[in-house]
C-alpha cells in the first residue's frame, strides 16, 4: 500500500517549487487569454501546472494527472488533481488571496490534499487517515454547532445572487459574522479553526477535492448541497462546516423550499 504520510510530504515539497513559479509573475501585467467557458487564464496558471506536472512526473511516473489548464494524462485508479491558480481573478487583479491545489484521489475518492497560499506564505496539508497542518502545525476545525453562532464565509456571492436568489437571501441573514469571499482560502480557514462554514457554488472537481482532503482531515465535513459525498461529477455546489451539526443546518438552509 502507498505511503500516504510520505506522498503528501512530496505534494507539499512539489507545490513549494511551483509557487516560486507562480509568483514571478504576480503582480507582473501577465498576458491575460478567456477560456470558453469565460473565465480568465494567464501563461502563469500554464506555468504553474507545467511545474507540477514536471515533479509529478518524475516522482510517480505511472500515476495519471488531470490539471484545469492541461486536462488528463495518464489512466489508472490512483489520479492526481491540480488547480495551478485557484482564483485567477484574484491573482490578476493583484490580490494575494489565490490559491494552489493538489491532490490524490484513488478510484475517484480524495485520498490527500494541498492548499497552497504562494502570496501568503501559507501551505494547508492533510488526508485521510492524516492530520491536518498549516505551515507544519496542526489544525482543528471549530466546536461550533450552531449556524446562529457560526462565522460563515459566502462564496461565489456574485452568481448565488443572480442564480440561487433566494438561497442567497436566506445565506446573508444567516451566521454571527458574514464575509463574502471566493475560492479556496474560506475553506482552509475553516479547517484551521478560524472560519466555522463556507457555502461555495459553481465549482469543478479540481476546486473542491483536494480542499475537501484537508477540511476532512481537519475534522470539519464537506459535501454537496444534499449532503452527499464530492466526487468527480458533483454539481459543483459545495458545503463546508465545521461540525455535523452545523453542517445539517446549513443544508437545510440551502434546500428549504
Amino acid at each position: 500500500m502507498p505511503d500516504y504520510s510520505r506522498r503528501l510530504e512530496k505534494a507539499v515539497a512539489m507545490t513549494e517549487v511551483a509557487a516560486s513559479v507562480v509568483l514571478s509573475y504576480f503582480r507582473g501585467d501577465p498576458e491575460i487569454e478567456i477560456k470558453a467557458d469565460e473565465s480568465p487564464v494567464t501563461q502563469a496558471d500554464k506555468a504553474t501546472e507545467r511545474s507540477l506536472r514536471d515533479s509529478l512526473q518524475r516522482y510517480f511516473p505511472d500515476e495519471a494527472i488531470f490539471g484545469e489548464e492541461f486536462g488528463r494524462t495518464g489512466e489508472g485508479a490512483a489520479m492526481w488533481i491540480i488547480d495551478p491558480i485557484d482564483g485567477t481573478r484574484s491573482f490578476i487583479a493583484g490580490l494575494p488571496l489565490f490559491g494552489m491545489l493538489l491532490g490524490q484521489l484513488v478510484e475517484g475518492h480524495p485520498k490527500l490534499g494541498v492548499i497552497r497560499m504562494p502570496a501568503l506564505g501559507e501551505v494547508y496539508a492533510g488526508g485521510e487517515g492524516l492530520n491536518a497542518s498549516c505551515n507544519g502545525t496542526g489544525i482543528h476545525v471549530s466546536t461550533c454547532r450552531s449556524l446562529d453562532e457560526a462565522r460563515l464565509f459566502i462564496n461565489e456571492g456574485d452568481k448565488l445572487a443572480v442564480s440561487e436568489a433566494a438561497v442567497f437571501e436566506r445565506l446573508v441573514r444567516s451566521g454571527q459574522l458574514r464575509r463574502l469571499g471566493a475560492d479556496c482560502y474560506p475553506h482552509a480557514l475553516v479547517a484551521r479553526g478560524l472560519a466555522d462554514a463556507v457555502v461555495d457554488y459553481d465549482l469543478q472537481p479540481y476546486d473542491y477535492l483536494p480542499v475537501s482532503a484537508v477540511v476532512e482531515a481537519a475534522g470539519g465535513v464537506m459535501t454537496d448541497w444534499q449532503g452527499n459525498p464530492l466526487t468527480m461529477t458533483s454539481d459543483g455546489r459545495t458545503v463546508t462546516a465545521a461540525t455535523p451539526e452545523l453542517h445539517a443546518q446549513l443544508l437545510d438552509l440551502l434546500n428549504r423550499s
